[in-house]
């Protein structure tokens, strides 16, 4: 791991200058003293801002104080969001947790980390507005936010009780073990990113992508093979489903996953419509396709 050359009194330069410009969005510095030579007032903004974010006292900027100002910089909108190891965190995401609070979809602690409640905040918010319910605050779900900017600036987040809307709870990642896996990339792609979800939501989880799995699965482990239509399997007699339609897929994996732990070496297949999702992109379709499985996959779990 790189460490950064510490930036301090006396320095100058296009790294100072940009120390400034963020120090400028925290409102700790004033933009006519962003001069790209780090002065006494630069340190003191410095020293206040590590005071702010509970760093140790100081008037220079190390690693630690450079992460947290990259983080403190950031305004909703300048990234993609969503649910991921490791979790997203910054200002913007605190900004998106206040806003969509205001509008009446808790997300958990306003504390800046994107993690599960988060997540199921923004699909609420998206399912309520009308937009794809896949958890991912790209540019069509700040833009709604946005023009809602009446309805949540300055206001505070309702104190409504937090429950998680998703099927993912943290007793069914941990006490299933699944090994996910695909035979082509993008059926790899969607395995990898549920196990990142799975992951993401609880550390412990034991639902995980072959290529997480740092030991080969035991023969108690359901190995859950995703294909593309048509896609020939090597084993036979083995639950197959269709990912279509996607509300009754907990339903229909209920008695598969059944099935397939009443034989040794309990195997299922999942079919996807295909590789892609209503003309999404590659990432964006796996990221659906891996939101939507991973909650009807613990659903069914819950039941089996």
């Amino acid at each position: 791991m790189t460490t950064m050359k510490t930036i301090q009194l006396g320095d100058s330069g296009a790294a100072v200058e940009d120390v400034q410009q963020r120090l400028v969005t925290t409102g700790l510095l004033a933009e006519g003293n962003v001069t790209g030579v780090f002065d006494e007032s630069t340190a003191e903004a410095v020293r206040a801002f590590r005071m702010r974010e509970g760093l140790e006292p100081g008037g220079k900027v190390d690693d630690k104080t450079w992460a947290a100002l990259v983080d403190a910089s950031y305004h909703i909108g300048d990234r993609t969001l969503y649910l991921r190891m490791p979790y997203f965190h910054g200002n913007d995401v605190l900004e998106l947790q206040q806003a969509l609070g205001a509008l009446g979809f808790p997300t958990g602690p306003e504390d800046g980390i994107f993690g599960a409640f988060t997540e199921d905040g923004v699909r609420k918010f998206q399912r309520n507005m009308g937009l794809p319910s896949d958890g991912i605050v790209g540019a069509y779900t700040f833009a709604t936010i946005r023009n809602l900017a009446h309805s949540w600036q300055g206001k505070k987040s309702l104190n409504s009780p937090i429950h998680l809307g998703f099927a993912r709870a943290a007793d069914v990642l941990e006490q299933n073990a699944l090994c996910l896996f695909g035979t082509d990339d993008f059926t790899r792609g969607v395995a990898s990113r549920m196990s990142n979800l799975a992951l993401a939501t609880n550390p412990a989880s034991k639902i995980l992508s072959a290529d997480s799995l740092l030991v080969q699965p035991d023969e108690k482990m359901l190995l859950v093979h995703l294909v593309l239509p048509d896609e020939a399997v090597a084993v036979e007699h083995v639950p197959r489903v269709s990912f279509s339609p996607d509300d009754t897929l907990a339903l229909r994996m209920t008695p598969a996953i059944a099935a397939a732990y009443r034989k040794p070496g309990p195997r299922m297949i999942v079919e996807l419509p295909g590789a892609s999702w209503e003309d999404a992109g590659e990432s964006r379709s796996m990221q659906h396709y891996a939101i939507t499985l991973l909650d009807a996959l613990c659903s069914a779990l819950e039941r089996s």
